[in-house]
C-alpha cells in the first residue's frame, strides 16, 4: 500500500490534514504475543460451559469485551442472553486460565516501533479490550518508561466494546487529540472497525491468522505484515503527514 496515497484518500474523506500528535496502540496481538493464549483459553472454558467455540473463532471476536463475546454465544447457542452469574462465572474461569498460560512474549518489533514514536515526540497510550489487570500492569514491566496506567483504555473503562467506536474516542479523550491528529495500530478486525468509525487514521498489522483482506475490508488505511515492518517505516510515514 502506498503511504502517501493513503494519507491523501484520508485527509480528502476525513476533510482535515492528518497531523499526528497520538499513537493509539491495541495491546494483544500489538504490544504482546498473547493472542494465541487467549484463544485457547476462551475456547476451552467456552466449551467447558456447554458453549461451542473454536480458537479460531476466537480471533475474530479479538477486542470485544468479554460479556459481549458471551453473549453472542449463549445467544447462538442457547436463544438469550447470558446472565450477569454466567458472565462472572466464564469470564472468571478464562482469566484463571489464560494467567496460567507461559507468559506472552513481546511481540516483535513493537519496543521498536514504540522508540520511533517517542523519539518523534508523539503521545502514547493504548486502547484493549482486556480488563485483566495481570496483563495491563505487564506495560511497564516489558516497556518501561514507555506506557502508564493513566494512558490506558480497557473494558472497564467502557460501555461498549470494540467494535463500537467508544474505546478509541476515549483514548483520543485521553490524549487530548482530534481524530485527525492521531494514528492507531491494530490487529483485529473489530479493532479495525472501531478505529475507523472513531474517524483514526487507522493502521494495520496482521499478526494472527486472518486474511488480509480481512483487515482491509474493515477499512484499514494502511496494512503491514508485522510489527518490525511497521517500525521500518514508521518514520517515513510520520515524514509523509508533513509533505
Amino acid at each position: 500500500m502506498d503511504i502517501q496515497h493513503a494519507i491523501t484518500a484520508y485527509a480528502s474523506a476525513a476533510g482535515h490534514r492528518l497531523q499526528p500528535k497520538a499513537v493509539l496502540f491495541d495491546m494483544d496481538g500489538v504490544l504482546f504475543d498473547s493472542m494465541p493464549n487467549h484463544a485457547q483459553s476462551w475456547a476451552k472454558v467456552c466449551n467447558s460451559h456447554g458453549l461451542h467455540m473454536t480458537p479460531e473463532e476466537a480471533y475474530l471476536h479479538e477486542g470485544r469485551t468479554g460479556a459481549s463475546t458471551i453473549h453472542i454465544l449463549t445467544q447462538r447457542q442457547w436463544g438469550r442472553d447470558a446472565t450477569s452469574e454466567e458472565i462472572q462465572s466464564i469470564y472468571e474461569d478464562k482469566c484463571a486460565l489464560f494467567n496460567a498460560c507461559p507468559e506472552a512474549p513481546k511481540m516483535q518489533g513493537a519496543e521498536a516501533t514504540l522508540e520511533q514514536v517517542r523519539d518523534l515526540g508523539l503521545k502514547i497510550h493504548v486502547v484493549t479490550g482486556s480488563g485483566q489487570r495481570s496483563l495491563l500492569e505487564r506495560l511497564n514491566t516489558h516497556y518501561p518508561g514507555f506506557f502508564s496506567l493513566d494512558r490506558v483504555v480497557s473494558s472497564k473503562d467502557v460501555e461498549h466494546g470494540k467494535p463500537h467506536p467508544e474505546p478509541y474516542l476515549k483514548g483520543l479523550a485521553q490524549a487530548g487529540v482530534a481524530p485527525w491528529e492521531a494514528f492507531v495500530v491494530e490487529n483485529a478486525p473489530l479493532g479495525v472497525r472501531s478505529a475507523v468509525a472513531a474517524g483514526i487514521f487507522t493502521i494495520a498489522v496482521n499478526t494472527g491468522p486472518i486474511p488480509d483482506e480481512v483487515l482491509l475490508n474493515e477499512g484499514a488505511h494502511l496494512l503491514f505484515p508485522n510489527m518490525q515492518a511497521l517500525a521500518n517505516a514508521f518514520a517515513d510515514l510520520y515524514t509523509a503527514c508533513y509533505e
